[in-house]
């Protein structure tokens, strides 16, 4: 039985909370790079290069790459064979959320309560995602999320007589809808089938999978991409100005769902579409 301390996953999760908010993903930067090459309309084209000179000074500067440097969401995947000492696993999270947010100096967004709305001034709770999985090491993935693109997200429960066309046609309402809201361009996950909650965590999930990763079945790979034709189709473009560049990537992951239901999330994210993982 492997030990892991609670200290390790409270240092390790407050690195990466800072790491994720100043440094976007390798693969996300360079699709951005290429969309601003690639973009025609010239007040888009301006735009896009103006995300990318962003990202470039956030990285350089060490300065967060938005203002909203979000809800903090934790994927952690536990191998079965660790063991956690010296203080509890969730306990520990949080613990790293509040260092990382106080220490690093970013902006804190949460409230303690929906309705009665005190900020904790920590940034905690984060959301936790936990995963019991083989081996003896832990996987912790910090996934920043604001909510100009949070507020945007929809789920559906379609019938199971819905296919392939009612699926793409509620993905791309979803970002119609979105319009401007959720500063594009969008990075879009999409969660099909399990049940209600099931579906939700899929779209959340997807939206951790690196830019240019397909879906390894050939039909959704097909599928994603499809999905983005369409709503780089929408001509939404830029911060909504119009242009060749409404989303980067589409992403989409499934589970096995009732013979009575198909569910349908959409979790809709910015080009900011941050995370930053490590292994103990």
């Amino acid at each position: 039985m492997r030990e892991i301390t609670a200290e390790q996953i409270t240092e390790t999760i407050a690195r990466l909370c800072v790491e994720a908010n100043l440094r976007l993903p390798g693969a996300l930067r360079c699709r951005l790079e290429q969309a601003a090459a690639e973009e025609t309309a010239p007040l888009a084209r301006e735009i896009m290069d103006d995300i990318v000179e962003n990202f470039r000074a956030a990285a350089d500067m060490r300065l967060p790459i938005c203002q909203d440097t979000g809800m903090a969401v934790v994927f952690a995947e536990l191998g079965q064979d660790a063991h956690v000492t010296g203080g509890g696993f969730e306990e520990a999270i949080h613990a790293g959320v509040a260092k990382g947010y106080t220490e690093g100096y970013l902006r804190c967004s949460i409230v303690a309560d929906p309705l009665r709305r005190v900020n904790t001034g920590d940034n905690t709770p984060a959301v936790i995602h936990l995963r019991l999985v083989p081996g003896d090491q832990l996987r912790l993935t910090v996934c920043p999320k604001g909510f100009g693109s949070e507020n945007m997200s929809r789920l559906k429960m379609l019938t199971p007589a819905a296919g392939e066309d009612d699926v793409a046609a509620f993905v791309t309402e979803t970002a119609r809808l979105a319009g401007s809201n959720p500063c594009p361009p969008m990075v879009l996950g999409v969660g099909l089938g399990g049940n209600f909650e099931r579906c939700a965590a899929l779209a959340k999930r997807a939206l951790r999978r690196e830019v240019g990763n397909h879906h390894p079945d050939p039909f959704y790979a097909a599928l994603e991409n499809r999905l983005l034709e369409e709503v780089n189709a929408l001509n939404i473009g830029p911060q909504g100005f119009g242009g060749r560049t409404t989303a980067l990537w589409v992403a989409i992951e499934t589970a096995p769902t009732h013979i009575a239901g198909l569910p349908a999330a959409v979790n809709v994210g910015c080009y900011v579409n941050r995370h930053a993982q490590a292994l103990l």
